[in-house]
Parts: C-alpha cells; sequence; structure tokens
C-alpha cells in the first residue's frame, strides 16, 4: 500500500527543523475510502525515525489480547492501522517470529470478535529502519457494533475510538450503532443482552407439540443468520426487560390503593400470571330463573384475554415503560405503549384492519395459537358484550392505546357512598385504622364514627379484626 506526503505549512516544518533538528511529516493512506493520517519523524535524510499514534493509528510494542479490543474501536469508529513493533514513544523496534505472531492476530479476529471482522483487516509485513513491524489495517464494519465475544454487546466489549485511545461505548451508543445498521424494525435489531434463556418459551411451544430448535429459532426471528439474539429473542427470553404492572384501586378513582403487582420474566409468564390475577378479582354473580341458575362474571374472560394479548403483541418495545392494568370498581383499564401503527385509525381497527407493529411476535403467537387471525382481538372484545348495558370502550392517543372493560355488575357510588371516602383514603398511608382515626378524619362523635364502621363492613368496604381496645380495620381484597 503507497503512501503519499500530504502537503503542509512551511512554517511548520521549518519550526519543528529549528528546535529539534527533525522533520515531522503527514502521511496519508485511503482505508474503506477514508484517509488515516500517520506521523512520522524523520532526519535531514528523510529516514524514518519514530512514529506517533493518533485517532487513526495505533501503536504496539509486541503482540497482546488487548489488540482485539483496538480492532473493535477502529472497526465501530473510521478505521485505523495498527503497528506492533513500534514503542509507545514512537521508537521501531520491530518484532521475532513474525509469521507466528501474524498467525495469532489472525486466529484472534476470527475467534474472539463479532460479527466476523475478518473481511474488512489486512495483515502485512512491513519493513522500517531495517527491522519487521507488523501492520494491521482496519476498515470501519458495515455490521457494527462489532464486539468481543467473551464480553458481548455491552460496554465491556464494544469499544470505540476516542482520539488516540479506545473507550468502552455508551448504552446509548451501542443502541445507536445497532439501529443504523439494523435499521428502524425492534425486533430485528440485534439485543444488547445476549445470554438468553428459553424455559418458559420451551415449556409452552412443548406443550403445543410444536419444534424449537436452533434452526426455528432463526425462522422465528430469535436469532439472526449470524446466530446473534435479535429483540425477538429478548422479548420471548426468560430475561425479557419489559413488565407488566397491574393495580387495584378502592372506587373510581387512584385515591385508594388495594392492591399491586409487577409481573416480570418471559412475557408468556407475565401472560399467565396477569390473566391470573385479573380472574382471582374477577368475581362471579349467580342469578336464577325458576330453578336454573347461571353464572355471570363481572368481566367476560374472552374480552379480558384478547385485551392482554393485544396489550402485549402489539405495543412499542422500543419504549421501556410497563404495560399498565388498573382495576377500578367499575372498569379495567388496559393500557399499552405505542399507540396504534402510524396510519392506522381507531376507527380502521375497530372495523377488523390490522397492521402488526411486531411482525415476528404476532406470528409466534399465531404458530402458538394465542391468537386467530390478525384483526380479530377488538372484534371480539365488542363481541363480548354483545346486547349487555354497558360497552367497552377504545382510546388511541400518541404514544398509548387503552382499552376499558366496563365491570357488568358495577354501579357508580352514589352521593351516599361517597361518604365513606375520606375514611378509604386513611388506608394510603397506614394498613389497619381505629375508631377514634375515623373520629378524627370525619369530624364527628364516638357513636356517629361506629356507625359509619358498622355501614362500610355491611357494604364489605372494609373487615373488622381483634375486640375491644384492640378493634382495628382493614381495607377489604
Amino acid at each position: 500500500m503507497a503512501f503519499k506526503k500530504v502537503d503542509i505549512s512551511k512554517e511548520a516544518v521549518l519550526f519543528r527543523f529549528n528546535r529539534y533538528q527533525k522533520w515531522l511529516f503527514l502521511y496519508s493512506t485511503t482505508i474503506s475510502d477514508r484517509v488515516v493520517l500517520e506521523v512520522v519523524e524523520t532526519d535531514r535524510r528523510g529516514g524514518i525515525m519514530r512514529m506517533y499514534e493518533t485517532e487513526t493509528v495505533e501503536l504496539k510494542e509486541i503482540y497482546t489480547p488487548d489488540l482485539k479490543k483496538e480492532v473493535v474501536a477502529f472497526a465501530n469508529t473510521n478505521g485505523g492501522a495498527i503497528y506492533i513493533g513500534v514503542k509507545d514513544d514512537g521508537e521501531i523496534i520491530g518484532i521475532d517470529n513474525s509469521d507466528f505472531v501474524m498467525q495469532q492476530i489472525s486466529s484472534a479476529l476470527v475467534d474472539s470478535i463479532r460479527p466476523d471482522v475478518s473481511m474488512f483487516t489486512s495483515i502485512e509485513l512491513v519493513r522500517k529502519l531495517d527491522k519487521n513491524i507488523i501492520k494491521l489495517t482496519v476498515q470501519q464494519g458495515t455490521k457494527k457494533p462489532y464486539y468481543l465475544q467473551d464480553k458481548g454487546l455491552k460496554p465491556s466489549g464494544v469499544y470505540v475510538r476516542n482520539g488516540t485511545t479506545s473507550a468502552p461505548a455508551s448504552e446509548d451508543a451501542i443502541r445507536m450503532m445497532i439501529k443504523m445498521t439494523d435499521g428502524d424494525s425492534f425486533e430485528n435489531n440485534r439485543s444488547i443482552v445476549q445470554e438468553l434463556t428459553f424455559s418458559s418459551l420451551s415449556k409452552e411451544m412443548k406443550i403445543r407439540q410444536l419444534e424449537f430448535s436452533q434452526i426455528q429459532m432463526k425462522n422465528l426471528g430469535i436469532l439472526s443468520q449470524d446466530e446473534i439474539y435479535t429483540n425477538m429473542g429478548l422479548l420471548v427470553s426468560d430475561q425479557c426487560k419489559h413488565s407488566i404492572k397491574f393495580a387495584v384501586f378502592q372506587g373510581l378513582d387512584k385515591l385508594v390503593f388495594r392492591d399491586r403487582k409487577e409481573f416480570t420474566g418471559s412475557i408468556f409468564d407475565q401472560l399467565s400470571d396477569a390473566f391470573k390475577t385479573i380472574d382471582f378479582y374477577n368475581s362471579t354473580m349467580a342469578t336464577f330463573h325458576n330453578l336454573l341458575r347461571t353464572d355471570e362474571r363481572d368481566y367476560p374472560e374472552d374480552a379480558v384475554r384478547e385485551a392482554l394479548l393485544n396489550a402485549v403483541v402489539h405495543r412499542e418495545y422500543a419504549f421501556s415503560g410497563s404495560t399498565i392494568i388498573n382495576l377500578y370498581s367499575n372498569r379495567i383499564e388496559i393500557i399499552s405503549l405505542g399507540g396504534l401503527v402510524s396510519g392506522m385509525s381507531l376507527e380502521a381497527a375497530i372495523l377488523g384492519a390490522s397492521q402488526p407493529r411486531n411482525e415476528k411476535l404476532a406470528n409466534l403467537f399465531y404458530r402458538m395459537k394465542l391468537i386467530e387471525a390478525y384483526g380479530t382481538g377488538i372484534s371480539k372484545i365488542i363481541s363480548s358484550y354483545k346486547g349487555l348495558p354497558v360497552q367497552p370502550t377504545f382510546e388511541n392517543v400518541e404514544g398509548a392505546f387503552r382499552v376499558i372493560l366496563p365491570n357488568i355488575h358495577a354501579q357508580s357510588l352514589n352521593s351516599v357512598e361517597e361518604k365513606y371516602l375520606p375514611v378509604l383514603r386513611l388506608f394510603e398511608k397506614q394498613k389497619e385504622i381505629t375508631r377514634t382515626d375515623v373520629e378524627k378524619v370525619l369530624g364527628v362523635g364516638t357513636t356517629q364514627a361506629v356507625n359509619t364502621l358498622k355501614e362500610m363492613i355491611s357494604k364489605e368496604l372494609i373487615s373488622k379484626v381483634g375486640s375491644g381496645r384492640l378493634t382495628r380495620y382493614i381495607v377489604r381484597l
């Protein structure tokens, strides 16, 4: 590879000559359509005496495993050249056993860096000052971020060039490189987390007698063709970073918490846990016609199931927030992040139009028979309330989508029941209350406080525990 001298100002050359009796020259070579500058120090006759490190030149006295870090940094930035046999101060000392060292370098590039960077590198033996040195040229890669295989796609394994040093890339920088390389599809992007397990998914696939081999993982988009886990893989793994948050409130607003949970792990475990928890609170009301008994749940199970599946399958996973489930006395609200995909109106979605945001995830759920067909979720929810006096509602705003399932048997709190709200709000700060607490918060005497507590017990708002001076009251779950 030929070098060419780059023009520099006459004043700069004369300054260096007069002060040090030495010349500094800039040489350039083209690597991957970029100019790599090499600063070398020469004598009066032009003989190279020493070299200098720059943003695109790294000097190594001997070969060490740390060389891989420099290769990763150059491949992730603008490319560069690594010279082996040159001290950090630029003195050329040469290297022995150059063939063996070149073989070591070649093996390290193939075995220790992912994705494969070898096609963007070249190794050559260079003669300077009658000494052999090795020049490893690294082009800027096209599949950033490159990383050390034993460290993974995290700052300890991904490096970038910063001045004359190779520094760990931040997680934001890693995500940006992934997005620039893989595109905007969250599912297709490489996962930053590569230590993934799939025990929950494997169990679900086995129950449905579906194959779950490495080939199948590639077909499903869990593994890339380079055998790197994608964000799709992260979503269905046991290490899924997203969660579902569930809260139960007393009454019609968020003033009084009754319970709260967060479901983590595989999205299949999250779905199962969320459905079981809602089912626990989904009371059954029995009605009789002559001798025939009919049981009816507060919330149609099909509607709950479809709303949960839609929230998980169609949310925007590029957002880090949780899917939210809020249970009130008269409704369930399920809020998923991202809203409808661009160009899809709420009216079109209600009519049955569908454009999955996460096509691979939707395809997996379809194969697992968790969803029957695209675009049927909202229709099933509406059908579940057919002929009932209350109906579900759907709201789409920028960044979020909300499904509201009304409680079939709920009645709004009337003005008489609202008088209990000051007492219920006491449970925001304490698990138990006393008669004295009620007297203070309502500003009433003992008799009225006792009567209020009895009314609340009869309405199943609170429960009494203990007796005598040890009497306490807790909120009903």
